[in-house]
């Protein structure tokens, strides 16, 4: 299909960008989610603010104990940092686990994390690493955590006229271990579900869990009933099945073509189970 008529602008500042998105124009970035919106007449904006080419929305940098990454950062690039490999490991996974090369090429962090899509990877990651997310407007800037961006299926906490300046994730510490753990759906590559574990380790014991969920409901969340079953273990394999059939408690499970929500759960507990095991062998 053809997307209807539409007005393209590319700005030369945020400002202007920002100005033209408060008089309602759609801001594009990479365009890996809006653009097929558009040809299916899902989305119809009048006009599109190209924010893909404001060269100071896309950068990876180091500063005060975090990594803060422009929101026009592709995939590629975060999968690829060295400063994203090295000091938060979990972020530059995740990166390589979508789609396929061209949409890494193209799509970007901000338009990703924007879209809010319940199977998007990113999501998972960045409810793990307990991210935050720097939101501006013409005359505001405002930063929410994670856990409060991710409203419903593809609804923010984004407000009319802002747009994802930036994201802040952890340098992590020393004795941290990492994994993302997906069902890939092949056609699409988007996760049937996906799992994000971080864990620290002190003493012999779980000191810290964080485990992330997406695709298994309308919105990505941290699993906290896992995430309390772990800490202060020692995480035998006992322990760690227990934990990981946690992980769908309380949460009402998508259902569609791909997996029933019974088969989803199943597929929890499973990739939850793998991701703390592969990010506990990576804690030494």
């Amino acid at each position: 299909m053809i997307s209807q008529t539409f007005d393209y602008t590319v700005p030369q500042s945020l400002d202007e960008a920002l100005a033209l998105i408060a008089a309602g124009a759609k801001p594009l970035a990479g365009g890996m989610s809006l653009i097929p919106m558009m040809k299916l007449r899902l989305a119809a904006p009048d006009r599109l603010v190209d924010l893909g080419k404001l060269k100071d929305l896309s950068y990876i940098r180091e500063q005060a104990g975090a990594i803060h990454i422009g929101a026009t950062t592709t995939h590629f690039d975060v999968e690829t940092s060295a400063l994203v490999r090295g000091k938060c490991p979990l972020l530059a996974e995740t990166a390589a686990h979508i789609g396929d090369v061209q949409v890494r090429n193209m799509g970007t962090i901000g338009g990703s994390v924007a879209h809010a899509d319940p199977s998007a990877d990113y999501p998972a990651a960045l409810q793990a690493l307990e991210a935050k997310f720097v939101l501006k407007g013409t005359k505001t800037e405002r930063t929410v955590a994670a856990s409060d961006f991710f409203v419903d299926t593809f609804t923010s906490a984004i407000e009319e006229g802002e747009i994802v300046r930036e994201v802040i994730v952890p340098v992590e510490d020393s004795g941290t271990g990492t994994s993302y753990q997906k069902n890939v759906q092949p056609a699409s590559g988007f996760a049937i579900v996906g799992i994000a574990a971080r864990i620290r380790r002190s003493g012999g014991k779980i000191a810290m869990a964080r485990i992330g969920v997406t695709g298994l409901s309308n919105k990505s969340y941290r699993a906290g009933a896992a995430e309390k079953a772990l800490e202060g273990t020692s995480a035998s394999a006992t322990e760690i099945q227990h934990a990981a059939a946690l992980v769908a408690e309380g949460v009402e499970a998508n259902s569609d073509l791909h997996a029933s929500a019974d088969y989803r759960r199943h597929l929890a507990v499973v990739y939850a189970a793998r991701a703390i095991a592969s990010a506990l062998a990576r804690t030494a």
